[in-house]
């Protein structure tokens, strides 16, 4: 008589070509060669252990196998860690947990590929194990990581954990100085981070928001926690010109960046000009003589510096001591009159 027996329950399965057991995945089968195979359905975890044939005769033979079950990947979820928003500074802590056989490994990367950073300021593409700490949380942290469960058994399987950082406005001005004449088209920019999305706009001298349409048009493009503001004047009158300020706030805070529009002498750069070919005209009437007159060189380079000069600030003026160095001087006066006498020198002449 041959029965198979499961040996981690001693329990009997089959006696000869009955089963005895309650479980209907069990079957056995006969063949003609006298042999009795013990057959399980729809195999799981469970069925894992020893099993044993053994024929009742004697004295009593047997012989044991093994059945090793394997088993995909599959990631719980608890204690997997979900969604987390943590502020900037803190420590994180993500947690994969997973299941399957043999057990799988746990690896983390980041959905779009950019590397992790972690203490040191050590940066992997991956890294494994159940957890992942990030010290010191910042905003370059911010985005999805997934946790990848493999074990040789297809499929791996994954999960999403997405880190969202919050932390109060930060703004940043490329040019807090801007000259523009009159009539001209200006764009003054400022560049926004904040996490929660913060609230942009901007604002003049007293405080008042620069409203929207007419000579002002004012974009905001975003892009995750980063922002990029433009106030564009179509065209710039007198009474455009002061102090602009880029405002941005969120449930955190709020901070703001200034940026000064001043006037640029609009005819200035017509009248060097005008004046430079009036000098040359003279040079040919005299010939060879030199026309002296105060500080007007027979120098396109001297007049092309002072050009700039002109437009360097508009509450300074600015002149070129004999070593090439810019020297300011608070008196316009003074050029205001060198000008004009050398420009009375050419008339003359």
């Amino acid at each position: 008589m041959v029965a198979w027996l499961r040996v981690d329950t001693q329990t009997i399965l089959t006696i000869q070509n009955n089963v005895i057991t309650k479980n209907h995945r069990v079957g056995i089968s006969f063949t003609e060669k006298k042999t009795w195979q013990l057959r399980l359905k729809d195999v799981r975890e469970s069925d894992k252990g020893w099993y044993m044939c053994q024929i009742n005769t004697d004295p009593m033979k047997s012989q044991m196998g093994y059945l090793d079950v394997v088993v995909p990947p599959d990631i719980l979820d608890f204690p997997t860690s979900t969604d987390m928003i943590v502020r900037e500074g803190n420590n994180v802590t993500l947690r994969c947990a997973a299941t399957g056989s043999p057990a799988p490994t746990i690896t983390w990367r980041r959905e779009g590929g950019e590397k992790i950073m972690l203490a040191n300021e050590t940066e992997v593409l991956t890294i494994e194990g159940a957890t992942l700490n990030i010290p010191r949380v910042n905003r370059l942290h911010m985005g999805s990581y997934l946790c990848i469960a493999s074990n040789g058994v297809p499929p791996s399987v994954s999960k999403r954990i997405t880190l969202i950082v919050h932390f109060p406005p930060m703004i940043s001005v490329a040019n807090q100085l801007v000259g523009a004449y009159e009539g001209q088209k200006i764009v003054l920019e400022c560049h926004s981070e904040a996490f929660p999305r913060s609230i942009n706009y901007f604002t003049k001298e007293k405080g008042e928001i620069v409203p929207q349409g007419g000579k002002f048009e004012s974009t905001i493009q975003d892009n995750a926690y980063k922002v990029d503001m433009k106030l564009t004047i179509k065209s710039v009158s007198q009474s455009d010109f002061g102090s602009y300020t880029c405002v941005s706030k969120n449930s955190l805070g709020e901070t703001d960046g200034t940026i000064k529009l001043y006037r640029l002498p609009h005819d200035d750069g017509n009248y060097l000009n005008w004046l430079e070919g009036r000098r040359r005209k003279g040079k040919q009437k005299k010939g060879n003589s030199q026309i002296e007159s105060n500080n007007v060189e027979d120098d396109p380079d001297g007049l092309n510096k002072r050009k700039e000069l002109m437009v360097l600030n508009p509450d300074d003026v600015y002149d070129y001591s004999s070593s090439s160095q810019i020297v300011a001087s608070h008196h316009p006066v003074i050029l205001i009159s060198i000008l004009i006498a050398s420009g009375m020198n050419f008339l003359l002449n």
